[in-house]
């Protein structure tokens, strides 16, 4: 565990363990604190606040530092009134499936492994790093992942070229069913994952691959399933989600073809689930109501 000259984040940091919190969560927290230490007083929040409010980078970001000083707070002590920002929306861009296919292509073995369960099971990171071997039923090509952010539990199909890279990895690493599936964690993976797509956009000149974040492979496998069954639930239970508002956010559909539509909105998940009853495909999302269609 990094933090060793700052005994008082090591601290907390070994409580957040004893917790139960992850790994990955764990090397945020420390990456963060860190961070601020360097610019801010740890034990003076209206240092921190400035800092924060200084921050030259998106509101998620820095939502994210401030969950993580909380939580120092928390340990210390420390009387805080933290900045207020609201969550930065994006339209969730779905890169073409070849780019995709290109990024597994030029990734060493593992890391082309890694990706190709991402695309074909939608796992987030770091519950497709948290796997073990006895998670993974070879002879059915069925992956049984432990959900994160205790969502739903499911069991994902894979293709039977992935299901023997997958046998040969084990093989080759010589793994127990109790070990996991791939070394270290899901920080690591989107580091190598950056690390190999940027190279790959400087040697083609293709600046659009650096746009290509290791979420999206989950986000392909979430619109594709969508766009295949027009079935929100089944995508909801495939994705791990607790909520079928999430699930909405994903069923953008993928190059549809040009006709005529019957066009709704929905202003709640009551609305929005009488209309997919009724037929209608979920299309965008704009000033906050959900935009829905029916061919004629």
């Amino acid at each position: 565990m990094k933090s060793i000259g700052n005994p008082k984040v090591l601290n907390l940091l070994i409580k957040l363990q004893n917790e139960g919190r992850t790994d990955g969560t764990l090397k945020a927290h420390d990456v963060r604190l860190r961070l601020i230490s360097k610019h801010a007083d740890l034990d003076n929040p209206d240092t921190v606040t400035q800092y924060i409010t200084r921050m030259k980078t998106g509101n998620n970001y820095k939502i994210s530092m401030i969950r993580t000083y909380i939580q120092y707070c928390k340990y210390y002590n420390l009387n805080w009134n933290p900045p207020k920002y609201t969550s930065d929306t994006k339209a969730i861009r779905i890169p073409p499936q070849p780019k995709l296919d290109m990024l597994i292509a030029n990734a060493g073995r593992i890391l082309a492994t890694k990706l190709r369960i991402s695309k074909e099971t939608g796992l987030r990171p770091v519950e497709l790093m948290n796997l073990k071997v006895k998670d993974v039923a070879l002879e059915q090509r069925t992956i049984y992942p432990t959900t994160a952010k205790h969502g739903a539990s499911r069991s994902l199909l894979i293709s039977t070229n992935l299901r023997d890279s997958v046998q040969d990895h084990i093989n080759r690493k010589k793994l127990q069913p109790n070990d996991k599936l791939f070394k270290s964690d899901a920080l690591h993976y989107g580091h190598t994952f950056r690390e190999m797509r940027n190279r790959l956009s400087e040697k083609l000149n293709d600046h659009s691959l650096k746009q290509i974040r290791l979420y999206d492979f989950r986000h392909y496998f979430a619109t594709t399933l969508y766009h295949k069954y027009k079935d929100l639930l089944l995508v909801k239970q495939q994705m791990g989600h607790k909520r079928v508002e999430t699930t909405l956010i994903y069923t953008q559909l993928l190059n549809a073809p040009d006709d005529e539509y019957i066009s709704k909105t929905a202003a709640n998940v009551t609305e929005a689930q009488n209309l997919i009853e009724s037929g209608f495909e979920y299309v965008t999302e704009m000033d906050n109501v959900k935009i829905f269609r029916k061919r004629k």
